[in-house]
């Protein structure tokens, strides 16, 4: 299992974002936590955690 994250912009198009791969769903989401509020500022609106090409869940609102 690879899980990573997919970035989108306010208008759903992607958006740049650190391209890291996590072994489990929770290691991905316990990052995502520490750093959602630094993607929101860069420019990140959305997530969609990703199992290889499969969605796991997603997109995500970073927005309060």
């Amino acid at each position: 299992m690879a899980l990573r994250w997919h970035y989108q912009d306010l208008h759903g198009g992607q958006a740049p974002g650190p391209d890291i791969t996590f072994d489990d769903q929770a290691d991905a989401e316990e990052w995502l936590g520490r750093e959602w509020s630094g993607l929101l500022d860069g420019g990140v609106a959305a997530v969609t955690l990703l199992d290889g090409a499969s969605v796991v869940y997603g997109p995500m609102s970073l927005r309060p």
